[in-house]
């Protein structure tokens, strides 16, 4: 049995919702979550968020940006899945590196708060690999 035969839900049109689709779905929740953690605060102005956002210092101003890079691995992430899948790789290997990668930017994004730089940048990388293994699964 398949990891991704658990947890697989059908469509109308009986095609399954994969593990590596969630991870998407999830991973395109990431950026919301790390701003909402920089806008957490009394003094956060609805009026001007950009403004505010972009006065933040420390940890706050951190979560900025690990909001905008989460933006930008999305880009790459997403067509990486549905690449894999359009090209029949293993549901299974597309599905594990699809976890890995979503556990590597949770990772990422609490390296960034922390401001631990290198830990950061070698999860980075993880990330990346993850998401060119996905690519290249189908291959």
């Amino acid at each position: 049995m398949l990891l991704s035969d658990n947890l697989s839900l059908d469509l109308i049109v009986g095609q399954a919702v994969t593990i590596a689709h969630w991870c998407i779905l999830i991973t395109a929740f990431m950026p919301i979550f790390w701003v909402g953690l920089a806008k957490g605060q009394r003094t956060y102005n609805n009026r001007a968020p950009r403004v505010y956002l972009d006065q933040l210092e420390g940890w706050r101003q951190r979560a900025v940006w690990a909001q905008q890079n989460s933006w930008e691995a999305l880009a790459l992430f997403a067509p990486a899945v549905l690449v894999a899948q359009q090209a029949h790789a293993s549901q299974d290997r597309v599905d594990t590196l699809a976890v890995a990668f979503l556990m590597l930017r949770l990772i990422y994004g609490i390296c960034y708060l922390a401001d631990w730089q290198a830990m950061r940048s070698l999860v980075w990388f993880g990330g990346i690999g993850c998401t060119v293994a996905i690519f290249v699964a189908g291959a």
